[in-house]
């Protein structure tokens, strides 16, 4: 290379070189200091498309589990309310079973009765007055299957639905919960449960024969009241009824809850595989990393020095020309 003084090319091509390792440290700097391999588009442009896609699901999974969280406390506060129906309607056939021995007298089985209708009230007013976050479960609102549901409105109708899924597929991101009704009447007990039981109205009314239209009668009657032997005795039946009904209820629910434990099992373990994955694609090897902002440094240190230098050559020409 030629002694020149209009050009100092040595000076140039430590200043590229020191450039170029002072960039590779910053960036190393920037990596080390976030924790991040990927800090733009630049880093990796479809790495960090996989990532970003990647940090949407793991998202959206944390929340469908809280979301089945939610589902299996809503679950849990029915649950607790239908147990109250059952010690009511364990109540409810002691009563009958009273009120069908014939030792008590007429005045006394309504009083019996009394406390027949009021535990009747105390069921219907516990499955009105359930309810999880404002939503009522158990007055028939949440009643029926997947195809009564209709979200379009600011409220939703039919069954409840139980969205834990990423996507928006039905044989994979949601539950359907459907709750039937337990107030008393819907049971088939009390004063209001009237057409509830064997015969429906219409066939009483059409029944001609006055003894079998009077035995109708009674037992489309029965768990209405025990304020007679045989109302008492014909509300066995119907009492055993409600309690199935109801622990249909509590089975079906039961069964639900153990399969959102199962869901959120599942999505703990997916969102945490997830995590691992993003984590390969986005994060930095520290030790790495380090390796490289270490041998940067060094390459930049001299650099400046190789630039410095190259920086005092020129005066040799000087030298020559001073002679």
């Amino acid at each position: 290379m030629s002694l020149v003084i209009n050009h100092n090319l040595m000076a140039m091509n430590a200043a590229r070189n020191l450039q170029t390792s002072y960039g590779a440290l910053a960036t190393s700097t920037r990596r080390l200091s976030s924790g991040l391999r990927v800090g733009n588009a630049a880093d990796d442009a479809a790495g960090l498309a996989i990532r970003e896609l990647m940090r949407a699901d793991i998202k959206s999974m944390n929340q469908g589990i809280r979301n089945a969280n939610d589902g299996i406390s809503m679950i849990q506060v029915t649950d607790g309310a239908l147990q109250v129906v059952d010690e009511k309607l364990i109540r409810l056939k002691e009563l009958a079973m009273q009120a069908s021995t014939g030792t008590y007298s007429s005045d006394q089985r309504l009083m019996i009765d009394s406390e027949y209708q009021a535990m009747c009230s105390e069921i219907t007013r516990i499955s009105n007055a359930t309810d999880f976050n404002g939503i009522h479960m158990l007055n028939g609102h949440l009643s029926g299957d997947s195809t009564t549901h209709n979200g379009t409105g600011i409220d939703s109708v039919g069954a409840l639905k139980i969205h834990f899924g990423t996507g928006n597929d039905s044989a994979e991101d949601y539950y359907y919960v459907s709750m039937g009704c337990s107030t008393a009447s819907a049971l088939g007990l009390g004063h209001l449960a009237a057409g509830k039981n064997a015969y429906s109205d219409a066939a009483i009314d059409a029944e001609t024969d006055p003894t079998k239209k009077a035995s109708m009668i009674t037992a489309n009657n029965a768990g209405q009241s025990i304020s007679t032997q045989e109302l008492a005795q014909q509300s066995l039946a119907a009492i055993n009824n409600a309690i199935i009904s109801k622990d249909k209820i509590r089975a079906s629910l039961g069964a639900l809850q153990n399969r959102l434990q199962n869901t959120i099992t599942n999505l703990s373990i997916q969102a945490e595989n997830m995590q691992a994955s993003e984590s390969r694609i986005s994060d930095v090897d520290v030790a790495e990393e380090m390796t490289e902002f270490t041998r940067e440094q060094i390459l930049s240190q001299s650099a400046v020095a190789m630039l410095a230098q190259a920086n005092s050559l020129p005066k040799m020409a000087m030298q020559l020309i001073q002679g």
